[in-house]
């Protein structure tokens, strides 16, 4: 095991004081409370309460930290290249995918597309031989979910996080209810991008290395998945049939409501479709997004308003996760290299309910791993993904849309787990004794018997100033001597 610095063992503190702080974040509301209306007290308070802000805000913290441990930036005094400190560790980041959910959740979430998705469900439902109610939710929590593998799950999130809000969530339902629906949702969700390899973040970390395509993923993940996600949502539906009988109650529309045109429609489509296609270069999925702005400006009649601080408070908690994530390799890897097959599988459900699921999967990814152990590794972080809001990249996104509906307080993080976890176990009973899997490798056999293993070393994360500029300085008077050398031969 190599030497674990100071800053990433502060990395980890500061990780766990994240976690921590989502299960407190009623604390914070209550406390904004015995302040005035308005007061500074009760914005600070308030914010603290914010789920979407509880990374960002560790995120920001840590770097204060590294920033006292590592300086804030230096250059290289030749190329003048940033070579160390917190400016260089964030360099080193990959901030593509919280952007992405930024765009992706502020153009799924635009009428145009909930209008059709809202159709599309609606016929679904009409062919399903129940209360009209009950069909509509059955049908939005599979085909949504299931939607993800082709438009990517945060799309998928916020189109059926919004239309369970206008449909279930303003209707008076209990809370329990909600909180199973939720749970259901969240777990649905990660595995309903198992279809391809390119719509799961914990997939999408692993698939170029590992060589996994769409045929790989339908026969090992995506028919499991699907078949998971119908049961769980038809037995939920029928727990709570008493309160999902009757017609459906069509939500009312503001008096300038206007319903988006086809061509509307497949413009946005267009431009979803764009973002999903470069989903890995942030500076062209950004530009689109700028121009997409200017069309819903121009046909705003047909608009509602786009839903830019509920999204940036989503890609603020991403950030915040990515800034945080990387420090946990040291301990990560360490774990799973210890793990077989089958407790890889639980060890990974439970492990992705206190971190990224695409984190988990990336750290898998720099170690030796037999085809039983990656097949559990993947299935174990996307079957854990709905246990709590931080477990699944898409999760902050339907969290922050349907918050409002549980009053005050907002969602609590235990009543998402408890409703997470009935549609939990019956993934794990399909993702476990469904075939096909890979074959099981022990890997205590294959560790010490492989002389030829080879384990991929973690990116630095720790980048000083004091020690980089010195041997900057030292390379650069080696070569200033070596050069004054060569003169000085040159001449006699």
């Amino acid at each position: 095991m190599d030497k674990v610095s100071a800053i990433e063992i502060i990395g980890t503190v500061l990780f766990a004081c994240a976690v921590i702080h989502t299960f407190m974040v009623k604390k914070f509301e209550h406390l904004a409370h015995k302040y005035p209306s308005g007061s500074v007290g009760e914005n600070v308070f308030h914010f603290l309460g914010e789920v979407e802000a509880v990374f960002g805000i560790w995120g920001a913290i840590f770097i204060g930290f590294y920033t006292i441990f590592n300086g804030f930036v230096g250059y290289d005094h030749e190329t003048h290249e940033v070579v160390c400190g917190a400016v260089k560790y964030l360099n080193n980041q990959n901030y593509t995918e919280p952007a992405f959910v930024f765009v992706i959740m502020c153009m799924a979430g635009t009428r145009p597309v909930i209008v059709l998705a809202e159709k599309i469900i609606m016929k679904v439902a009409k062919l399903i031989p129940l209360p009209q109610k009950m069909a509509f939710y059955i049908s939005a929590l599979v085909l949504g979910p299931l939607l993800g593998s082709f438009i990517t799950e945060p799309a998928a999130m916020t189109v059926t996080a919004l239309i369970l809000l206008d449909y279930y969530y303003s209707d008076g339902m209990s809370k329990k209810f909600m909180y199973a629906t939720i749970g259901l949702l969240f777990v649905n969700i990660s595995v309903g991008g198992t279809l391809t390899h390119f719509a799961a973040p914990p997939v999408l970390m692993v698939a170029g290395k590992w060589d996994w395509g769409i045929a790989h993923m339908v026969t090992y993940f995506g028919f499991k998945a699907a078949i998971a996600i119908t049961i769980a949502t038809v037995t939920t539906a029928f727990i709570f049939r008493k309160e999902l009988t009757g017609e459906m109650q069509v939500k009312a529309k503001h008096d300038n409501y206007m319903e988006p045109t086809w061509w509307i429609t497949l413009i946005h489509l267009v431009f979803l479709a764009f973002v999903v296609f470069t989903a890995h270069h942030m500076v062209v999925f950004l530009a689109s997004f700028l121009f997409f702005l200017g069309f819903v400006a121009v046909t705003k009649e047909y608009q509602d308003e786009v839903k830019l601080k509920e999204s940036l408070l989503v890609g603020f908690f991403l950030a915040g996760l990515v800034t945080l994530g990387s420090m946990q390799a040291w301990w990560l890897k360490m774990v799973l290299t210890q793990l077989g097959a089958l407790p890889m599988y639980f060890g990974s459900t439970g492990l992705t309910a206190i971190t990224d699921n695409a984190a988990l999967t990336y750290l898998g990814s720099l170690v030796e791993l037999s085809d039983s152990q990656k097949y559990n590794l993947v299935a174990g972080a996307v079957t854990g993904g709905g246990l709590t809001v931080i477990a699944n990249a898409p999760n902050p996104a339907g969290f922050g849309i349907l918050k409002r509906s549980f009053g005050e307080e907002g969602i609590s993080p235990i009543g998402l787990l408890l409703g997470a976890i009935p549609t939990t176990i019956v993934v794990i009973i399909f993702m476990q004794l469904l075939p096909p899997k890979p074959k099981d490798v022990d890997v205590a056999n294959t560790a010490n018997h492989s002389t030829e293993r080879k384990e991929a070393k973690t990116p630095s994360v720790v980048f000083n100033c004091n020690v980089i500029l010195k041997e900057h300085e030292g390379k650069s008077h080696e070569e200033n001597s070596h050069n004054k050398t060569s003169h000085e031969e040159k001449s006699h």
